[in-house]
């Protein structure tokens, strides 16, 4: 079955803005003053600043594996370990240029809305 162009943009469109709102969610963390290069986060330490990113954005949050999903394609280091570990079973890194990335996305939408 192929896919039409419409519903080829609308997937696109919705990687695109997960991707933007990851992003603009790493760069919060960041900016509330917790370190975030090269350390190996529990996905739920994270969590809260997600929400945030999807409420800023007024998207529907989604799941703990389309988050790390998210993350990987963008270049965060993804670990998976067994759910009786961790309520949320993954472990991100994310390396100095996401970081840089994400700090600069989330400071471009903080200006667009003075």
């Amino acid at each position: 079955m192929m896919m039409n162009e419409a519903q080829k943009s609308l997937f696109e469109t919705d990687r695109a803005d997960t991707d933007i709102v990851l992003l603009y969610a790493l760069g919060d963390f960041q900016n509330r003053g917790f370190e975030l290069i090269g350390r190996r986060l529990p996905l739920d330490r994270l969590l809260g600043a997600f929400k945030r990113g999807f409420e800023q954005f007024g998207v529907e949050e989604i799941s703990d594996d389309k988050i790390a999903e998210g993350l990987k394609r963008l270049g965060a280091k993804i670990e998976k370990v067994p759910s009786y570990v961790a309520k949320h079973p993954f472990r991100v890194t994310v390396y100095e240029q996401l970081a840089t990335k994400s700090l600069e996305i989330y400071k471009s939408q903080k200006e667009k809305e003075k």
